[in-house]
Parts: structure tokens; C-alpha cells; sequence
């Protein structure tokens, strides 16, 4: 018996634990996937064949895999009775539980047959099929399985910004092409800011002759001197546009693929390029002046229902994106049109004001029976009755739109596509913000604290791509893949189905998908994070190592030496006392890969000492509140690690140590990151007590590092307190720019 038990377990081996990639490498992961023995073969004479619903479908697959077009309409089918070598489109039974997007996807050596009940559920069908195809080294040979899927959310979507930085259409169609294969069913196309216009309209050409182009290529030089735009034709004129035949195929390539494509149209704020061109839609009236459009002004309206009527002739989507966010209300409140509108209405704030604007664009979308969709400052002032919000500050926003019975979307600035996903001076200028992989992977979009009553209301998620410092559409991929792929599986897969190791298991075999489409992705880091725990018991700290690289052979020392490859392996956490420099590095054939990692563990006095805050914290990045500045755990490379606390004001802080005694060093850390608006203090100052009441300055730093500087700085000032015997430690560091400034750890010794 077990002889017999051993040949099974090789022969599944031998199938789908070789490095061949199987049902078990999909991703989203699927509800149920089973990998069976065998192979389909793929040939010139392989049949595609359809039920008369999904014809379609049947006819975008043949091209997909180079074969003749197929069109015949047929009965329902099963792997008993179909001829061999063919792909059969089966429409389930209504009795079928599959629902709006789900499929059954059997494979077997002589049939494959794809059950679904809707034409979407056919298409994510199609798409598991082609994934598992192009995931394999012969892309003729495709894994025998049975997989049973449907999707945990309804939006699952993926945002472009198209204004910072123009993209091609064949760019737009490739990006449409890999959403299809990770299961993403909606496009979110941004396609107006300040920094370019870029949709024609046939009513104001102005928008695409000159609205559509500035004066310099870069968008930081672009921002910083002046903000001009230029005329469509001029030797130095960068941008360009969408013609409506041009958008109109886009939403016709990626409807054949099961994602619909949603416009954004920014209103009222982000609007300087309609009102540089059109003026007169500004409070002033004066080109350059203002980036809302004037409420009080008639006018206004009469351009925005002009503008909707030729987006909602072009795309066919029941969400029309208006923004709504960050808009400035200064000018509203100096403006007469708008104060006596205010006036007329009866309202009390301009919030009020820009309400009124939202609500009145919804009537006129429900004209053409569309909804209206936001970002969340369209609940400031009172929501439209049948809005929609997309969440992208923090949680309590979206919750407030649920507990209103408003659909959700969970699109949180914490998981924009356009921050570090590696150490940022290894990296590309980016906005700032640290998001790896695992990071986004772990995203919940449903918030913990929520009304379980209230879950139905979150109809999904998507992941923005913000392109200020994406100039180009290889950039573009860099930053999107393959974090797109890891959010891809919370849009999709159910809740109890994620698992970071298996994903990461997995996406080894999506290396070779991409590369085979091309695509720009981001390269797996060889950096190691090193994680040092404190262990008060032990007063030791716990160490443990984490890299990109999956399944990597990591030596290390602890003496402040080269590791080799005869150094200790590391195979599971180890403790280290005081100040201890770790040396680790990732070894492939017993030589060094990539740079070895340093860092010192600080098992230090101050751990555990109780501190008293004289300014508070912001309520944004309160990190471990109290305990921050103290619980031995240093800050990661992202502000949102909730280990660094964040300040809008001064930074003043009071350590006591329990008793007079003899200390030797101080170091205090802040970080700078202009991009977000972080910067270092303007000093760092340390003064001594022994009573808590009496306090002498022993020493001031100066920061010397410009505030210009664009890249990530991480900056630790250090103070020799030349073993004086002293209880309380005061820390005041100024923020005179009044951005965020960060600090994470104070580390006495």
C-alpha cells in the first residue's frame, strides 16, 4: 500500500510540482482549481466552438491564440461527447450558481469546456485559459484542470492618468490586454487635470488645440515655471489628445475583453487648463488665474452639460467619473457670482457650494441614465442622492458614504500605484511613499471597523496610477507590474483564499508572461529587510530577515564581517544583545547577489521608558502613539508603517529614564521626502534634567540638508552625551516648513 501511495504521489509530482506551472500558479487564485494529469495540444486544427451567446467570446479567443475564426452556434456540450481537439463555449443552466462573472473551465486531453452563464463569465473563462497557456514554457501544451471561479467584488478596477503624461492608443490597448488576463473589469481612464486636456470635443476645440499641450515635457519643470500650455503644432509643444473615433475604439477593445472604460472629467477644481483657454467659466475671468470653474456663473453649467453630452455619446459606461476633489474655495468666497448663489440657495459654507455643483451634474447625468461617480470630498456639503464614492482618503470616509447607503470603492492614496516599491535611492523619482508587493497584497479593502450591515455596499477596489514622474510608458509598467497583479487578487479571489507565500510561489511563474508580453516590470529586489523585535523579557532583540527574492539562500554574520558562504545560514529568527551589526547578503552558487544589507540592532536603555509628549502628534500618523518613540522598533521606508510619528507642528518630547544615571549617545531620526511635502526639522535640540522642571540645552544640531533635495533621506542626529549622569532627556526639533516631519525611534545609550 505504500509503494502504491509513493507512485501516486510522484506521478503528481511529475505533473504539477516540476516547475511546470498548473491551475495551482493562476492568478487571482480561483475559488476551486484541481490540476489533473495530462496536456491539451494545441494545433492549426484545433475547433473553437460556441453556444449562439457566446460567439463572440469564441471568435476573440481564435485570435487570441492565432487560429481560423470560428462562429459555429451549438448546442450545450460535455466532455463525453465532444469531438476531440476542440474548445467548446458552454451556457450554463439557470439553475447554475455561477452568477454575473463566474465560469467553469474544464481541460482535458481532448476537450476543453468553458461554462458560464453571461457573456462576462464566458470571457474570465477565456482569460484563465489563455493565462494558463502563456504561463507555460510550451505554450501548445496546456495543463489538464478543473476550476470552478467567480469573483469576490463586483469593481475590480485599474486607473491611468493620461493628463501628467500623454499615451499612446496601442500603449492604452496593451494595458487593457494584461488587465483582461488578471481579471480587472474596469478601466478608469483620467483624462483631465490641470496638466493636459486630453478628449476632443467637437463644441470647444480649444480644449485639444491648446488645452492639450504645454510648454514643457517634465512635469516638475512644467509645474515650477509658470504652468503654460502651447499650441498643437508648435516646435515646442508637448501633450497631445484622444480624437473620439480614437476613444470610441479603446472602449470597443476593451468591451470585447469584459472591462468596461470609465472617463474621468475633473470638476470643479483641477480645471486650470479649461479655464486658460475658456476664462470665462472662471470667478475672475482672467486665463491663469483660477483651476475651479465659477458655480455662480451659468455659464459654467452650460459648458460642463456641453462637454458630458459629447463624453456620454463616446462612452457607454453607467459611471461617468466627475473628481470632485481638492478643490480651492478661496475664489468662491471673493466671488460675487458665487456668494450670491450662495446667497439665493440658502447655504452655509462653499462646501455647500460645491455641492450644489455635484448634485446638479448628477441630474444631468441621470438624463442619460449614468451615474455619477466621485472621489470622497463629494460628501463635504451633503452627498448627491445617487452618487457613488471612491474612497482614497484613508477608511472613514467611505464608511460615512456606506453608513448613507452610497456604493463604495476603495481606492486609498496608502496603495497608489505611484510610490517606492523599493528602497527609493536604488529607484526612479516617484512621488514618494514606500509600497512593495507584499504591502499591496496584504490591502483589505473592507474595512475592519465596519458596520457588518453595511459590507454590501463595497462594490470593490482599484488601484490608481498617478503619473507625474511617469514620463514614459516603459515607467508606466515599471510601477505598475507587478503590483497590479497582487491587487488583482484582492478584487478577485475570496477573502480566505489570500495567502502572501503562495502568491508569491506563484508570481515566479508570471515572470515568464510578462517577459513574453513585453512588459517593463519591476525586478524582484535583492535588498533584505531586517526586522529586529525587541524582547523585553530577554532584553535582546528578535531578528528575522524578508527579501523579494523567493525562497533565497541569505548568509550572515554578526561581527561586523563580510558574510561568505560558509557563514551561518539563516533558516529562522535569532536574538542579538546591545548593538550588534548584522551583515547579510543572498548567496546564488556561493557567490554574493546584489549588495549585502548592514544594520544594527538596538537593544538600548531607552526601551520601554515612559515619554512625555509636549506637542501631539497628527491624528494621520499617530504610529504607536505613546510607545512609539520607545518600543525598540525602528521605522521601515514608508511614513505609513505605522512606526513613524507623523508632526504638522514642532516636535518636543520629554524621555525619562526612572533615575539619574550616566548616559554616553543620544540619536534621534527624521526622514525627508519633498514629493509628499516631508522634511527634516530645522535643528535638533537636546537639553537635560534631573528634576523634570529645570532643563539646560546641551546641544543643538543644525540641519545642513537642503529641503530641494529630491530624493528620500533618512537623517539621524546623534549626540555624544559624554557619559553624564541624568535622568530626563528634552527633544525639540522645529518644523518650520509646517509639511509633515517624521521620526520613528529615540535610541539612548
Amino acid at each position: 500500500m505504500k509503494k502504491i501511495l509513493l507512485m501516486v504521489l510522484l506521478a503528481g509530482l511529475a505533473y504539477a510540482g516540476n516547475g511546470q506551472a498548473g491551475a495551482s500558479s493562476l492568478i487571482p487564485a480561483p475559488l476551486h482549481a484541481e490540476e489533473k494529469q495530462g496536456f491539451f495540444r494545441l494545433t492549426a486544427h484545433t475547433k473553437i466552438t460556441a453556444a449562439p451567446a457566446f460567439t463572440e467570446a469564441a471568435s476573440l479567443l481564435a485570435a487570441e491564440l492565432g487560429l481560423p475564426a470560428q462562429t459555429q452556434a451549438a448546442a450545450n456540450f460535455n466532455t463525453n461527447k465532444t469531438p476531440p481537439g476542440k474548445i467548446v463555449f458552454n451556457l450554463a443552466k439557470p439553475i447554475d450558481t455561477l452568477g454575473k462573472e463566474g465560469y467553469r473551465l474544464v481541460i482535458a486531453p481532448a476537450t476543453i469546456v468553458i461554462t458560464a452563464g453571461t457573456t462576462a463569465g464566458a470571457i474570465n473563462g477565456m482569460f484563465t485559459l489563455l493565462q494558463l497557456q502563456q504561463l507555460q514554457p510550451d505554450m501548445q501544451k496546456i495543463p489538464c484542470a478543473s476550476i470552478i471561479d467567480k469573483p469576490r467584488f463586483a469593481y475590480r478596477g485599474l486607473h491611468l492618468d493620461v493628463s501628467r503624461h500623454f499615451f499612446p492608443v496601442s500603449f492604452i490597448k496593451k494595458y487593457i490586454d494584461l488587465m483582461a488576463l488578471y481579471k480587472y473589469n474596469t478601466f478608469h481612464w483620467h483624462l483631465t487635470d490641470g496638466a493636459g486636456w486630453r478628449l476632443q470635443i467637437k463644441k470647444y476645440p480649444l480644449l485639444t488645440s491648446v488645452a492639450a499641450f504645454r510648454n514643457y515635457s517634465d512635469w516638475k519643470s512644467w509645474w515650477k515655471n509658470g504652468r503654460q500650455y502651447a499650441k498643437e503644432g508648435e516646435a515646442g509643444s508637448y501633450g497631445g489628445y484622444y480624437t473620439q473615433d480614437e476613444a470610441r475604439e479603446v472602449v470597443a477593445y476593451a468591451s470585447k475583453r469584459g472591462i468596461t472604460v470609465i472617463p474621468e472629467i475633473e470638476m470643479p477644481g483641477h480645471s486650470e487648463e479649461v479655464l486658460a483657454v475658456y476664462p470665462q467659466f472662471s470667478c475672475s475671468g482672467i486665463p491663469y488665474k483660477n483651476a475651479e470653474f465659477c458655480i455662480g456663473n451659468e455659464d459654467s453649467f452650460t459648458f460642463l452639460r456641453d462637454v458630458l453630452a459629447e463624453v456620454v455619446s463616446i462612452f457607454p459606461s453607467t459611471y461617468i467619473h466627475i473628481g470632485g476633489d481638492e478643490a480651492n474655495t478661496n475664489a468662491w468666497k471673493t466671488c460675487p457670482k458665487c456668494q450670491q448663489r450662495k446667497k439665493t440657495l440658502d447655504l452655509a459654507t462653499e462646501h455647500e457650494l460645491q455641492s450644489y455643483l455635484i448634485k446638479r451634474i448628477e441630474k444631468m447625468l441621470a438624463g442619460y441614465k449614468r451615474k455619477l461617480l466621485g472621489w470622497d470630498e463629494i460628501l463635504e456639503g451633503g452627498l448627491a442622492p445617487g452618487a457613488t464614492v471612491m474612497n482614497w482618503r484613508g477608511e472613514n470616509n467611505g464608511m460615512e458614504a456606506a453608513q448613507q447607503n452610497h456604493d463604495v470603492i476603495m481606492t486609498p492614496n496608502a496603495y497608489y500605484l505611484d510610490a517606492y516599491q523599493s528602497d527609493p535611492n536604488s529607484q526612479p523619482e516617484a512621488i514618494g511613499g514606500y509600497l512593495p508587493v507584499q504591502r499591496i497584497y496584504n490591502f483589505e479593502p473592507v474595512p475592519a471597523t465596519l458596520d457588518p450591515a453595511k459590507n454590501n455596499f463595497y462594490i470593490g477596489t482599484e488601484a490608481c496610477v498617478w503619473t507625474e514622474y511617469m514620463p514614459t510608458t516603459y515607467q508606466v509598467e515599471y510601477m505598475v507590474y507587478p503590483r497590479a497583479i497582487a491587487l488583482a487578487e484582492s478584487a478577485w479571489s475570496a477573502k480566505e483564499k489570500k495567502n502572501f507565500d503562495d502568491f508569491q510561489r506563484r508570481l515566479q511563474h508570471h515572470y515568464l508572461l510578462l517577459q513574453r508580453k513585453s512588459v517593463n516590470y519591476y525586478r524582484p529586489s535583492s535588498l533584505i529587510s531586517v526586522n529586529a523585535i525587541p524582547d523585553s523579557l530577554k532584553k535582546q532583540d528578535l531578528v528575522s530577515f524578508s527579501t523579494e527574492q523567493y525562497k533565497p539562500e541569505i548568509h550572515y554574520t554578526t561581527n561586523n564581517t563580510i558574510p561568505v558562504a560558509t557563514s551561518p545560514l539563516y533558516d529562522k529568527p535569532f536574538y542579538t544583545s546591545g548593538q550588534t551589526i548584522i551583515i547579510a547578503a543572498i548567496f546564488k552558487e556561493g557567490s554574493i547577489v546584489g549588495e549585502p544589507t548592514t544594520y544594527t540592532t538596538n537593544y538600548h536603555k531607552a526601551i520601554g521608558k515612559k515619554v512625555k509628549y509636549n506637542n501631539t502628534w497628527s491624528d494621520t500618523y499617530p504610529a504607536q502613539g505613546e510607545k512609539t518613540l520607545t518600543n525598540g522598533i525602528e521605522g521601515s521606508l514608508t511614513y505609513g508603517d505605522k512606526q513613524w510619528l507623523g508632526y504638522l507642528k514642532d516636535f518636543d518630547a520629554t524621555i525619562d529614564m526612572d533615575a539619574v544615571q550616566p548616559l554616553n549617545n543620544l540619536s534621534i531620526r527624521f526622514m525627508q521626502q519633498p514629493g509628499p511635502g516631508v522634511f527634516l526639522p530645522s535643528y535638533v535640540e537636546v537639553l537635560t534634567s534631573n528634576d523634570g522642571v529645570a532643563f539646560t540645552s546641551f546641544e543643538k544640531q543644525v540641519n545642513t540638508v537642503l529641503p530641494t533635495e529630491p530624493q528620500t533621506i533618512f537623517k539621524s542626529f546623534t549626540f555624544d552625551l559624554k557619559n553624564k549622569p541624568v535622568r530626563y532627556l528634552r527633544i525639540v526639533a522645529p518644523n518650520i516648513r509646517r509639511g509633515y516631519m517624521f521620526t520613528d525611534e529615540v535610541i539612548i545609550y
